[in-house]
């Protein structure tokens, strides 16, 4: 089947669905093997799937580090990990249960912390499932999928300032503005990201008078094929996915980086930063895989259906939120008595202000884009994604 250049991938030659899938015809590509069904499948088990040999209530209370010990060391230590990645959504739940939510101030972050954690992986499993409906579909689908992305990264963001600062920087001009700042760094990645997609196409998209549409649609044809960033400058497009993507992480990982690299503070120094180091080390290996385009770029074909960069990137993403999901819950419990003494935690307009800020100017960004795309005549579309 002949792929226009929107759909196809890098290094990637054969299992591709038709452009002009349906919906239904989506869902059951779920069951078929394509270059997309380990990308959906790999986001979708660790939203959804429950095992059944996981920690009750009163563990989960006692500390994750006491649950080692109980439950057989380090071998079993390495098959809960590769088990509770799956398992974001029930966790959620179980913190749910455990929670006295109208009371436990304190629980408030890690609560939005979770569910945000169910978001994104949800939102990216929709988004490679249905992204093959239509060129358009596919953009709308994945500007959706970035905006769930940058969701959790505020996520963490919140649950990084209330649980796991360094002694240092708590109480600080820099604690007090972290979390508006990443408030704002997540209305900005969005726009990047989605941008990166569409590029000029976005502003100029609206720029002709109703009347011009078709002159400016026949005089233009062949400069417009190449108005999309992702089709003209398929380098530079990349570059600002990354960008988008990697400052917010950066920012929300400074006092991380404070913690493992300067001075973290006698409340700090717990069994929660091995884990900060294995998620900033997975993190890493994530980004990698992501920007670049490894193995399948050395080896066009071999990996279209099983291991291609983009599902060892999603295996690295759910790696990493695991972790760092255990180091959160980790300084979370250890630090408790330090934290409510010494820091000033986040109240409930202020969380609930930068979650409800997040969605409407991100959804704004994305109907903005999304909107961008119905506003280029059609066959100015045609022409582009031939």
């Amino acid at each position: 089947m002949f792929m226009t250049r929107v759909f196809h991938e890098q290094g990637i030659l054969f299992g591709y669905r038709h452009p002009q899938s349906s919906a239904t015809a989506c869902v059951l590509s779920l069951f078929q093997m394509t270059n997309e069904t380990l990308n959906i499948w790999t986001h979708l088990l660790p939203f959804c799937e429950i095992h059944r040999d996981q920690l009750s209530p009163g563990e989960w209370k006692a500390g994750d580090s006491q649950v080692r010990s109980i439950r057989g060391g380090p071998a079993m230590e390495v098959e809960r990990a590769m088990l509770c990645s799956r398992f974001f959504m029930w966790r959620f739940v179980t913190v749910l249960y455990v929670t006295d939510i109208q009371n436990d101030s304190y629980s408030w972050p890690l609560l939005v912390y979770m569910g945000t954690s169910c978001v994104y992986p949800l939102a990216s499993s929709c988004a490679h499932t249905f992204s093959s409906m239509s060129k358009n579909a596919r953009h709308i689908c994945y500007f959706l999928d970035y905006g769930a992305v940058n969701l959790f990264g505020l996520g963490s963001a919140i649950a990084y300032s209330a649980y796991t600062f360094p002694d240092a920087l708590v109480r600080t001009t820099f604690h007090d503005y972290y979390v508006t700042l990443a408030v704002l760094n997540t209305i900005i990645s969005t726009g990047l990201s989605c941008y990166s997609r569409l590029g000029l196409a976005a502003g100029e998209a609206g720029s002709f008078a109703p009347g011009e549409v078709l002159y400016q649609a026949g005089r233009n044809v062949v400069s417009s094929h190449r108005r999309f960033l992702e089709v003209r400058k398929p380098r530079l497009y990349k570059m600002l996915r990354v960008l988008a993507f990697a400052y917010p992480y950066i920012w929300d990982s400074v006092p991380i980086f404070y913690r493992l690299f300067l001075f973290p503070g006698e409340s700090a120094q717990n069994a929660a930063t091995l884990y900060h180091q294995k998620h900033m080390a997975i993190t890493l290996l994530a980004s990698f895989f992501y920007s670049a385009h490894l193995p399948e770029r050395l080896a066009p074909g071999r990996f279209d259906y099983v291991g291609h960069s983009h599902q060892l990137f999603h295996v690295c993403v759910i790696l990493a939120t695991h972790v760092q999901m255990e180091a959160i819950l980790l300084d979370k419990t250890l630090r408790k008595e330090w934290l409510l003494a010494n820091s000033r935690p986040l109240s409930f307009p202020q969380i609930a202000g930068a979650i409800l800020l997040c969605l409407v100017f991100s959804l704004s960004n994305i109907i903005y884009f999304s909107a961008a795309l119905y506003r280029i005549p059609e066959p100015e579309l045609r022409k582009k994604e031939t």
